[in-house]
């Protein structure tokens, strides 16, 4: 079986093989043709590659590739996706793949990389001949196992303590808080436009990367929740200090894995931290009802995410080099 290298462009064409083999491996939301067809309209260029070994139809291996600088590809990575754009069969060597699709793509490619991979979901692999692997990040997810009120008992003290005075002031100054859970496709457009409102009021609007409804980014979340909202999988959950929104996550989800993709909050607010407010009502809905089996940040792990988690585990990298590349090194 070899590679076979298709223009970007004919990737809904083979979005059904793409689908078929996400859910037979990795089987995760981030790389199904929901997330990975929006991505592809906004933040792809004509020169990316669809790679798919083996039989079109049937494959054992499928990836999105770019050419990162001269003699250099690498699955295509924007930063909307916190997973780099590869499915294989994992049966078959990722060794032995890279090595085919490092000959199969444009001369001279002299390493073939494969971005942000979750060991949960493709092992990573052992260094040999001509592969080696690289820490990314460290991340952290939530099991959702047995009652909240379980989970929340084994949080720590301070966590417990403070999110409890919080409320507590808010009650004694009679702000009525209240979490809203945004799931129709018809509310995801104004859903956006309230994200990015309270984004670009922030210091990532300084930076140039809030999201805002008009910009790629905000029409890629748009779209992209839009699909998961025809599979019942699309989630917004919305905070609000009386009629004030004060926080909001962007989610998707399966039958496995809800994944928080973004979050925002308002930063003028000191005396309470809406976003952890949030956090801790929305995780008591997803409990109650045991919407999925894990929660997933994807994030790197800063110290805010301990006081949730403790599983924590290491994304990575893999670059496959030619001889000529040892050499060169």
């Amino acid at each position: 079986m070899n590679w076979h290298l298709y223009p970007i462009a004919e990737f809904k064409q083979y979005s059904e093989s793409w689908d078929r083999l996400n859910k037979q491996e990795a089987n995760t939301p981030l790389l199904s043709s929901d997330f990975v067809s929006p991505l592809l309209d906004y933040f792809s260029n004509s020169t990316d590659k669809l790679a798919i070994h083996g039989d079109s139809r049937n494959p054992t291996a499928m990836a999105i590739v770019r050419k990162a600088k001269f003699g250099v590809w690498e699955t295509l990575q924007p930063s909307q996706a916190p997973l780099g754009l590869w499915l294989q069969n994992k049966a078959i060597p990722t060794a032995s793949l890279l090595s085919q699709l490092r000959k199969a793509l444009p001369f001279p490619t002299l390493l073939a990389g494969i971005t942000q991979q979750d060991p949960d979901l493709l092992p990573r692999p052992v260094k040999s001949s001509g592969l080696s692997t690289l820490d990314y990040i460290q991340t952290a997810r939530v099991s959702v196992k047995g009652s909240f009120d379980d989970y929340w008992s084994q949080r720590g003290k301070n966590l417990r303590q403070n999110l409890n005075r919080q409320r507590n002031r808010l009650a004694r100054e009679e702000v009525q808080v209240t979490l809203k859970i945004i799931t129709a496709a018809e509310e995801i457009p104004q859903a956006i436009v309230d994200y990015g409102r309270l984004e670009s009021a922030g210091w990532k609007n300084a930076g140039g990367t809030a999201i805002h409804i008009d910009n790629d980014q905000g029409k890629f979340y748009r779209d992209m929740l839009i699909n998961f909202c025809h599979r019942q999988d699309a989630l917004i959950f919305q905070y609000h200090y009386d009629d004030r929104l004060v926080a909001t996550d962007l989610c998707i989800k399966d039958g496995h894995s809800l994944i928080i993709l973004k979050t925002t909050y308002d930063e003028t607010i000191t005396t309470s931290s809406p976003a952890m407010l949030m956090r801790k009502e929305a995780f008591e809905y997803i409990f109650n009802n045991q919407l999925v089996e894990k929660i997933e940040f994807y994030g790197k792990v800063m110290d805010w995410h301990t006081k949730w988690s403790e599983e924590i585990r290491v994304l990575y990298h893999i670059n496959y080099y030619s001889n000529l590349m040892h050499f060169i090194k």
